[in-house]
């Protein structure tokens, strides 16, 4: 059995390189929630870990972006009746993974919990699903720019208790500005990315992005900082600060996003099988992140209490090591199974009708 798994995993029509993608995000991932960090610097090594904070679930929401572009047919988006069933099965899937979000939050876990945010993107990209590559990219480029100004604004305005208004404009992860990710990710899922040449553009764009927006971020802020009498108004978007949401924040976290994504699809095929674990992971994200939530909720707040990271460690080998032999064995995660079969079969239904 072992054997004709993994002759389906190299035969699949995944794309490994977004599986790498996403496994990575959900061990850089657990290093944000449990990891112990320090304030990072280029010039220490020691710091880099702090890379983790932030860019993490970013990576996420241009996975999930990426995500919905196949699910809707990839470089070639589906019409008819095939995208009325695509946008169903967006729809099932984004109250599902609101449905496991609100489970999460009730555990209190002590960590912010991404996926309501994730089911309200979901949601906003189906009006988006027969845009070209090239509109999305500069609707997302549009949205990274503005949106994090509109959100500080209606932040100084709006209740930041109301629920709704916590997940649109307030919240660790406002939707409103964290739609560029998912844009920008729907735009990838819209090129070929099976071919070398916009695996290698995806790469170097990202790259690009990552330097304009950090290296603009840390401009603006020393700029900023000179200024008398000093604007808090303008010091909270100037800066590249984890979380912040500045403009140079966003765009220089989609640029990291977009070049982890285009190494991981130009490694993919040269180290499938030493990569495979990893892999893994990425295959069954959403259940290695809700485990993850469910023992990080058990252990309590002694998990974010560490002076090393032991913690982080036994997450990463544990995550490698179940999800490389549940797939080895057993195929799709639970969750995943799940959240395909439901959708797919209320897809059908709908359909038929």
């Amino acid at each position: 059995m072992t054997v004709a798994r993994l002759a389906a995993y190299r035969d699949s029509t995944r794309i490994t390189g977004v599986d790498l993608a996403r496994g990575l995000a959900v061990l850089v991932l657990y290093g944000a929630h449990v990891g112990v960090t320090v304030a990072f610097d280029w010039s220490q090594p020691g710091t880099w870990l702090d890379v983790v904070n932030g860019r993490s679930s970013i990576l996420f929401a241009v996975l999930a972006g990426v995500s919905i572009a196949i699910i809707s047919g990839g470089a070639r988006p589906v019409t008819g009746d095939e995208l009325a069933r695509a946008r169903v099965r967006i729809l099932t899937r984004a109250a599902l993974i609101f449905l496991i979000g609100v489970l999460l939050e009730s555990l209190d876990s002590g960590i912010a919990i991404i996926l309501p945010v994730y089911a309200v993107l979901f949601v906003a990209a189906l009006p988006l699903l027969r845009v070209p590559a090239a509109v999305l990219f500069t609707l997302g480029g549009v949205i990274a720019v503005v949106m994090p100004v509109v959100v500080l604004t209606l932040a100084l305005r709006l209740d930041a208790d109301d629920y709704l208004v916590d997940l649109a404009v307030t919240g660790s992860y406002p939707a409103l500005t964290w739609l560029a990710f998912v844009v920008v990710g729907l735009g990838v899922g819209r090129l070929d990315l099976r071919a070398s040449t916009p695996r290698a553009a995806i790469a170097c764009v990202g790259v690009a992005l990552a330097i304009v927006g950090y290296a603009g971020g840390a401009l603006a802020e020393d700029a900023v900082r000179r200024m008398t009498p000093p604007s808090p108004f303008l010091a909270t978007l100037a800066t590249t600060e984890a979380h912040s949401g500045s403009p140079f924040e966003v765009t220089g976290s989609i640029g990291f996003a977009l070049a982890v994504i285009g190494v991981c699809l130009l490694v993919a095929d040269r180290g499938r099988w030493v990569l495979y674990p990893l892999a893994a992971v990425g295959a069954m994200a959403l259940t290695a992140y809700t485990v993850h939530v469910v023992i990080v909720a058990g252990i309590g707040r002694d998990a974010f209490e560490q002076t090393n990271n032991g913690l982080y460690l036994a997450f990463i080998g544990g995550a490698l090591v179940v999800c490389a032999a549940w797939t080895l064995l057993l195929g799709r995660g639970p969750l995943e199974r799940g959240l395909t079969s439901v959708s797919r079969g209320v897809a059908r239904s709908v359909g038929k009708s």
